[in-house]
């Protein structure tokens, strides 16, 4: 059956194969895919055809017929609407393992690569409240103050009490703040109009020290009767910082370059194992603190360093892993395109007495050769840590070119992984272990860990 068989709000009936990349169920009609949100594989469904493209139509679920084993009740009430957690229907055990799933396939897929060793996902202890960093937006519908989450493909705001994967302690912060606005009628922000004055709040929480850090985003310079917030705030045990963020641009981007501190330090502090670190609003800092050490304890193994090695850490950020490699190496110099983050870098190393870590600012595919090719620099390890596009191909072509020991690839994307994998390997690489870790439970978002060695080296490595 093809694309013309199947018409738009016609019902079918189907049973769920997979999950796309996006959590949606993957169902089939004589061989013609279907894209069914909210279904899951094993689920016998009714769908209605709501879009039909050329190789593919999109269903929507009219009713469950036979329920999936791995289907369970999500216990979040907003989760149909809000989009945040694609599979929190999902049974955890099934999540971790069709994100293992899902990084095989991109590997045998995109990679072309078989055979490879690809262990079980490493999962959270509880996988609800894990995240220690919030944005929530702030707007109006009927009169009513609107603070929550956007709705998928949208920026209709889900009004919100609770959230299962963030802090707890972001609920009562939200409860003072809607009553504050509430109570003295303060002006939230219309984005089509670009008025009112409170846009968005972000809340940090630290996992380790308990700090926590409330910062406003307005439209504007002031916050009246902002006194009277702050009183209410501190009341909330381990509150340290209560700042303004100044954003009066008619943008999507949340942050505003001005900081206001209305209360208490500007950052808050906390750590990933024994590093660490300060955080201001605008620091990247990975947000699940717990899930993230385990993710650099595998980077360090795959590192297999004994204290006498020069490393290279591609796309650095703030120095979360460089300083993690550095209790184990001789040298490590780090790259990142963002000065800001650089500047974390260095002061984190500072903080934490690191003296054989070097960092810089740049693009890593043009950083690296330069070192290499002028000042003779090597590297016996190579990390990289690149955004979601992968690694640009003249890092990957210098890397080969410095011929390191190992490479460590940590990736966020199965997808640019399998690609950048597939390159490395053609130009003598090997793939000896992938490792899946859950940053980010009840999406699909999957981090990867990737230990790979000179083809020389096979055996030893």
């Amino acid at each position: 059956m093809d694309s013309l068989a199947i018409k738009k709000n016609t019902n079918f009936l189907m049973t769920i194969e997979d999950l796309s990349s996006k959590g949606e169920g993957i169902g089939r009609i004589n061989n013609f895919t279907v894209f069914v949100e909210g279904a899951l594989p094993e689920d016998e469904v009714e769908a209605k055809i709501v879009e039909v493209k050329k190789n593919f139509a999109i269903g929507k679920l009219i009713r469950i017929i036979k329920a999936s084993p791995y289907r369970v009740k999500a216990p979040c009430p907003y989760t149909k609407r809000c989009g945040g957690c694609q599979i929190q229907h999902l049974d955890y055990q099934a999540q971790l393992e069709y994100k293992r799933k899902r990084v095989t396939d991109s590997l045998e897929r995109i990679g072309k690569l078989s055979n490879i060793q690809v262990h079980p996902t490493l999962g959270m202890e509880n996988p609800f409240h894990y995240r220690n960093k919030a944005q929530f937006p702030v707007g109006l519908k009927k009169g009513q103050v609107q603070i929550g989450f956007y709705a998928p493909k949208s920026h209709d705001i889900i009004d919100i009490q609770s959230c299962k994967i963030q802090d707890t302690v972001c609920d009562q912060i939200l409860l003072i703040i809607r009553k504050f606005i509430e109570d003295n009628k303060i002006p939230v922000y219309d984005e089509e109009k670009h008025k009112g004055l409170i846009r968005h709040i972000l809340i940090r929480t630290a996992f380790y020290t308990n700090e926590i850090m409330v910062c406003i985003i307005i439209n504007g310079k002031k916050l009246p009767h902002q006194e009277k917030l702050i009183n209410e705030l501190i009341r909330i045990p381990h509150m340290t910082s209560i700042v303004l963020n100044h954003n009066t641009k008619k943008t999507n981007v949340i942050l505003g370059e001005e900081i206001t501190t209305l209360w208490g330090q500007d950052y808050i502090s906390d750590y990933i194992g024994d590093i660490k670190f300060e955080i201001s609003p605008l620091s990247f800092f990975q947000v699940n603190p717990i899930q993230t050490k385990v993710l650099y304890e595998k980077v360090l193994e795959y590192a297999g360093l004994t204290g006498a090695e020069t490393v290279w850490d591609a796309y650095c950020g703030i120095g979360t892993i460089s300083l993690f490699l550095a209790q184990k190496a001789k040298k490590v110099y780090g790259v990142e395109i963002v000065e800001a983050a650089i500047e974390d870098a260095r002061r984190n190393a500072k903080i934490n007495k690191v003296d054989n870590v070097e960092f810089f600012v740049g693009k890593a595919e043009e950083i690296i050769p330069q070192f290499y090719r002028e000042k003779g620099i090597k590297a016996d390890v190579i990390v990289v840590d690149p955004p979601r596009k992968g690694c640009d191909e003249r890092l990957l072509e210098t890397m080969v070119e410095m011929a390191p020991k190992r490479i460590v690839y940590v990736s966020c994307d199965p997808g640019t992984l399998a690609r950048d994998l597939k390159i490395l390997t053609e130009k003598g690489y090997k793939v000896e272990e992938v490792q899946p870790v859950d940053m980010f439970g009840h999406t699909m978002h999957v981090e990867t860990v990737v230990m790979m060695c000179a083809s020389s080296e096979a055996g030893k490595c």
